[in-house]
């Protein structure tokens, strides 16, 4: 008998293949089959891990799966940004993504990732706004009052941030641009010390989340100005937003979204979006992220891929402007 060994080697190939295709097919159809790990770039407690272990707790339920939280902390998040980066696109290593990352991208002069080509967008989780926080010591009640005094000492007031690049450095200086004024960032290692220290009067603003100095605000020890949402925000409904302030346009949120590597498959990503829609939707999540200070952030992936390059766009921009990234 005579073998054709040309059609032989082919026909092996197209079985080879088939075989490969099959097993890829297979694989992500039983997608979940493993833990599922989310890396948070922040140490244990703060809101980035509270919201990645509740909400990936009902995900899982929703899933069937095991999602594991690791926190790998360094460089504002950066460092576990890198590595989420260069796992494998497989759907099991995600990372917790709050708006520093996006800022990252831009400040860190060692630690290199792109987003749309190492990471890219899976769901969008929660947001909270700013409140702009004086010091009683100051004197003003509007932002219009600390608007007309930073121009009365260009580059006195000084301002708190828990830390450079961190959100409440970025909203600070988009509120320097936006207003014409110049006040100087004092950095802390955390946002504890920076209430401490506006507590006592050693700087006398900030711009915080809500949640941690809202009792103060109610108790006059600090004196709200305004919010940085889009509209008014329901913990503090009598205070106006800064666009109504005089600054039409300025949206500043704090947000918590997850991301994973580039090539992640994308059947993959729209089946943890869905869940985590899913469990953004139940009342047990939403009650525990009220008490972090966020409401649910839905969307789907293309929803939150969307929102992600507007905020780098805004963001890369504050980022050169100020010279954020030359420091």
């Amino acid at each position: 008998m005579k073998f054709n060994l040309g059609r032989l080697t082919l026909s092996a190939a197209a079985l080879g293949v088939a075989a490969m295709t099959a097993g890829a097919a297979l694989s992500q159809g039983s997608y979940p089959n493993k833990p599922i790990r989310i890396l948070v770039g922040f140490a244990p407690g703060g809101p980035s891990d509270i919201i990645s272990r509740v909400v990936g707790a009902k995900m899982g339920e929703i899933m069937g799966a095991q999602f594991v939280v690791e926190n790998k902390t360094g460089a504002g998040g950066a460092i576990a940004t890198q590595d989420v980066a260069r796992s494998a696109p497989d759907g099991y290593t995600l990372l917790n993504t709050p708006v520093a990352t996006v800022a990252n991208e831009f400040l860190s002069k060692t630690i290199k990732y792109e987003y749309g080509k190492d990471i890219i967008a899976v769901c969008p989780q929660a947001e909270t706004a700013n409140i702009l926080v004086v010091s009683p010591a100051l004197g003003v009640k509007t932002v219009a009052d600390l608007v007309k005094l930073a121009k009365e000492k260009p580059g006195v007031l000084q301002y708190a941030t828990a830390g450079r690049g961190s959100a409440t450095h970025l909203t600070s200086e988009l509120f320097n641009m936006a207003a014409g004024i110049k006040t100087i960032a004092v950095h802390y290692r955390g946002g504890g010390d920076t209430i401490k220290d506006l507590l006592s009067g050693e700087v006398k603003m900030m711009f915080s989340s809500i949640a941690p100095v809202q009792d103060f605000v109610r108790d006059g020890r600090l004196v709200g100005l305004a919010t940085t949402g889009p509209k008014r925000d329901p913990a503090f409904p009598d205070l106006p937003t800064i666009a109504e302030s005089g600054y039409p346009g300025f949206d500043v949120r704090l947000w918590i979204g997850m991301t994973a590597p580039a090539g992640t498959p994308k059947d993959i990503i729209h089946k943890l979006a869905d869940a985590n829609k899913k469990a953004l939707e139940s009342p047990e999540i939403q009650k525990a992220l009220a008490a972090q200070g966020f409401a649910p952030m839905l969307g789907s992936a293309e929803d939150f891929d969307a929102f992600y390059r507007a905020e780098r766009d805004k963001w890369g921009k504050v980022v050169k402007e100020t010279g954020m990234d030359k420091d």
